[in-house]
């Protein structure tokens, strides 16, 4: 369902948080490794969310991504409509470009159940709220095995 920029960016995202809980800033590199994405790749993904300020950074030694101020509050929603946009949460579910109520394709009204429950999801699920779930050992992020908290 999502595109592998907002697969990689919520990844990034969530790796982020839990390292500058531990007062650490990430590079790159550390987070295309811990993320398992392609770092020109995961580079180009971290930019565009820093030039739409859900993401801050800083050169140099001691540099690296950080979220400022309630950064990490902001939700799946907002995250995925700097990445790839709104079509995800609009488009017909069978690829039709004029599916519609009046026009529906043959999984229309089951779909749109789908669409809206994953939009409620993504408006509801914050960054801060998976980092957290990680870090309480009740999900991961790459691995099967607890994330260390420093």
């Amino acid at each position: 369902m999502l595109s592998k920029s907002s697969e990689y960016g919520i990844r990034a995202l969530v790796f982020i948080q839990l390292q500058n809980w531990m007062k650490k800033r990430p590079g790159v590199v550390e987070i295309a490794k811990e993320i398992e994405a392609p770092a020109a790749f995961t580079a180009k993904i971290l930019h565009n969310l820093t030039k739409h300020q859900l993401l801050d950074s800083m050169k140099g030694r001691g540099g690296g991504f950080f979220f400022k101020d309630n950064q990490s509050d902001l939700s799946l929603y907002e995250v995925i409509l700097v990445l790839e946009g709104d079509k995800l949460f609009n488009k017909c579910g069978f690829g039709l470009k004029n599916c519609s109520d009046s026009n529906p394709c043959p999984i229309h009204d089951g779909y749109a159940h789908l669409r809206e429950g994953f939009l409620n999801l993504a408006k509801t699920e914050t960054v801060a709220h998976m980092a957290q779930r990680i870090r309480d050992g009740h999900a991961i992020l790459n691995r099967a095995i607890p994330y260390p908290m420093d």
